[in-house]
């Protein structure tokens, strides 16, 4: 098995069974969306030296989403109102989301010294 990176968009049209936000104990962060037909994407930033990347905030209830057509999955950045002066470069990570029951943003802050990825990953196993 390997990851097979998507674009949010898939998720467009999907039915969610459910969502779960973890965090483990190295403070990695992590969603994981799981279909009506049982297809699990993660949406998750592997750290490397140098770097931090982590969910800040969801707005919204990640409930809202189970259980409904998923009509909205984008995502949008910007590099505006760093966290501290500390790092050289940092990203704000937007994701929306949905349905007819409700609205969900996840939002994730990247900083790094500028030579690490501040992105965040979406991606199935096949």
């Amino acid at each position: 098995m390997h990851r097979d990176h998507k674009e949010l968009k898939v998720l467009i049209g999907k039915t969610l069974a459910s969502v779960e936000k973890i965090s483990d104990d190295s403070g990695e962060d992590r969603i994981i969306f799981t279909t009506d037909d049982n297809v699990r994407y993660t949406m998750e930033h592997t750290q490397n030296c140098c770097e931090n990347v982590s969910i800040d905030d969801v707005c919204g209830d990640l409930n809202d989403l189970v259980g409904a057509s998923l009509l909205i999955a984008n995502e949008s950045t910007n590099n505006e109102n760093p966290r501290s002066d500390q790092t050289d470069t940092h990203t704000w990570t937007f994701y929306r989301f949905a349905t007819v029951k409700g609205y969900v943003c996840i939002k994730w802050y990247g900083s790094s010294n500028g030579y690490y990825s501040e992105s965040v990953d979406f991606w199935t196993w096949v």
